[in-house]
């Protein structure tokens, strides 16, 4: 199957799961997940009128988006890798959204380089809902203070909240969790789900889905 097929399969399911969940078409986003491919990759995506995209590293994004962007109009380029904060500077220069937010460093590092640099992307926290020490994400009892934190003390308007789930777990109360924190937060965005489960994610509630291989292939 070639690229486009499987981008309109994707896409067709996430609309097929927008109608059985009695949401309005097009209401979910799709990220297009190209870590790990090279830009001649990509094209073919951006061609089938692909224009959102996500990302997990600044420095390889650095190496293939600024030639991508200049080529088509229109682009929005996610970060849905983990940040260090000698990374914001790049990060912020570079991407339209970045999905993890995850503590009070990273917070501080982004309000400075955008105030620095004049530029607003869109942020979102990161929240780890099944707390599992090797990944990324702010616990959940901890999230409502946190976006407290980042829109009082630092003026950062966070757009919405992003998930991983373990892997092997069950996604559906996980995605059910971040809706439910995004609500008490009054956070209008969730961004959950992935090539195996985003058709569960949008059943919860997604706003986007973030779908790699299902695109792309096996990397």
């Amino acid at each position: 199957m070639e690229l486009q097929e499987r981008l309109n399969e994707v896409r067709s399911r996430i609309a097929a799961a927008e109608h059985q969940s009695g949401r309005p078409a097009g209401s979910v986003q799709l990220v297009a997940v190209s870590k790990t491919f090279d830009a001649e990759a990509i094209r073919p995506a951006i061609a089938a009128g692909q224009r959102i995209f996500g990302e997990n590293r600044v420095q390889e994004s650095q190496g293939k988006w600024p030639e991508l962007k200049t080529e088509t109009s229109g682009i929005e380029l996610h970060l849905i890798g983990p940040l260090q904060s000698n990374k914001a500077d790049d990060a912020v220069a570079l991407f339209d959204v970045i999905e993890t937010v995850d503590r009070e460093k990273i917070a501080r590092a982004l309000a400075s380089e955008m105030k620095r640099q004049a530029k607003t992307p869109r942020l979102y926290v990161q929240v780890n809902t099944g707390l599992e020490p090797q990944k990324a994400g702010i616990a959940p009892n901890d999230m409502p203070a946190f976006v407290d934190f980042c829109r009082s003390e630092l003026g950062l308007s966070i757009e919405g909240l992003m998930c991983i789930p373990p892997a092997e777990e069950n996604p559906g109360p996980h995605f059910a969790l971040l809706a439910k924190l995004a609500a008490r937060s009054g956070v209008e965005k969730l961004s959950m789900g992935m090539s195996g489960d985003y058709e569960t994610a949008v059943a919860f509630g997604a706003t986007s889905v973030r779908v790699g291989s299902a695109i792309f292939g096996a990397r």
